[in-house]
This record gives structure tokens, C-alpha cells and sequence, in this order.
């Protein structure tokens, strides 16, 4: 199997980490988003979305980070991705909320229009009303992903972790490179102190805190 992904990339690290949870004997190739190697040659034909993380395993391809947890977890059998149906409904549940939920606030509204310019809207007044948007929507979601998805529970789906927590401790995260502040949610920072706690959570992340020192004395609009 290959992995095509790029260290810092939300979506990435998450197949990486359960890559490296597991020890899969998986190849990792990083497509330098930052030199423009997803609109490039040979990864855009391979890719048409021009976007990471693919899978490819013998003549196979996949795209999309959470279609890949979920073929990588049944491909070995994983609890992680438990096979009992209403079990594994609520982990395509919660996984389905930060995607199409929380993510598009997150990350589309607040997040990366202050990271990087090719999300910069074509007025400084349209810039500033995505960012206000993003940042009183995230709020919300975050007071839900803590009271409501996380609660008193350890992970999202219960005491035992599931591949929602792979993707989604991947996504939240994104929070730090901006400087977001999860005191206000206790359970959000202890779901995540426990995905911290996982052997190769370090290593995986290393490029990714990188980033976040390197850029820390910027300021940023967060929660």
C-alpha cells in the first residue's frame, strides 16, 4: 500500500497516525502542497481532486481521509471500526458531523482563510464577515462537540477509541496553528489529551507543530 499525504495536512495525519498506531506496511509519499506538487504532474492525473490523502493499494485508489480509516480499519480487522451495525452507525455519525459540520466552520471559516492566501475573499470586507462567521459558528460547535458528542465519555463514541477519534483529534487540532484556546472545554481537551497520549501521536504531528511555532507570533482571529 502507498499513502499519498503531506505532514501538516488535517486530513492527512489522522490515516497517518492510525497508520502508525497499527503498523501497517504502508509506504508514505508527501505531495508538497506548499510547491503546488497536487496541481503538478504525475499526482494531478493520479488524483484528479488534486487532493491529499489517496490510498493506493494494488489497483485500487481511495480518496477522502475518512473512507480511507474505514477501509484501512475493516482491511485489519480493527475494533477501532467496530462491527456491530448500530456500534458503527454512531462512528459514521460523528464522523459525518465534523466533516460536514464542523469542518466547514472550523476550517473553510475561520481557520484557513487566515492561513493561507488562496482562501482570501476578493474584498477586505467580505474577508472579515467569513472570519466573524467562522469564528461565532465554530463556538457553537465546539460547546456541542464538548457537551453533547464528548461529554463525560473518554472518546467520542464511547470508552474505547474508534477511528471518529482518529479523524476528528485531526481536525480540531487545526485550532492550534491559530491559537485557539480549549480551556473553555474541558472534555474537548481531555478527549484530546488522550489522543496526545498515543505512541505516535509525537512523530506524526512533528511537521505539524513546527508549523505551529513557526507561525505562533502571528496574530489571528480565534476562539
Amino acid at each position: 500500500m502507498k499513502l499519498y499525504m503531506h505532514p501538516v495536512s488535517m486530513t492527512s495525519r489522522p490515516v497517518s497516525l492510525f497508520i502508525a498506531e497499527n503498523k501497517l506496511d504502508c509506504e508514505q509519499e508527501v505531495v508538497d502542497l506548499m510547491k503546488g506538487a497536487h496541481h503538478q504532474e504525475p499526482y494531478a492525473s493520479l488524483n484528479p481532486n488534486r487532493l491529499v490523502p489517496m490510498l493506493v493499494d494494488g489497483d485500487f485508489k481511495l480518496t477522502e481521509s475518512s473512507a480511507i480509516l474505514k477501509y484501512l480499519a475493516d482491511k485489519i480487522g480493527s475494533p477501532a471500526y467496530p462491527k456491530d451495525l448500530k456500534q458503527r452507525a454512531k462512528v459514521n455519525e460523528v464522523m459525518d458531523w465534523i466533516n460536514s459540520n464542523f469542518y466547514r466552520d472550523w476550517g473553510y471559516g475561520l481557520a484557513y482563510p487566515q492561513l493561507f492566501p488562496h482562501h482570501k475573499r476578493r474584498s477586505d470586507e467580505a474577508h472579515a464577515a467569513t472570519i466573524e462567521w467562522g469564528q461565532k459558528n465554530s463556538q457553537n460547535w465546539l460547546k456541542l462537540l464538548n457537551d453533547y458528542w464528548i461529554g463525560p465519555k473518554q472518546y467520542l463514541c464511547g470508552e474505547q477509541i474508534t477511528i471518529a477519534d482518529y479523524f476528528g483529534a485531526g481536525i480540531v487540532t487545526l485550532g492550534d496553528l491559530i491559537g485557539c484556546d480549549f480551556a473553555p472545554y474541558p472534555n474537548i481537551e481531555r478527549w484530546l489529551g488522550n489522543m496526545k497520549k498515543l505512541p505516535s501521536w509525537s512523530g506524526v504531528n512533528q511537521e505539524f507543530y513546527g508549523l505551529r511555532d513557526m507561525i505562533k507570533a502571528q496574530s489571528f482571529v480565534r476562539v
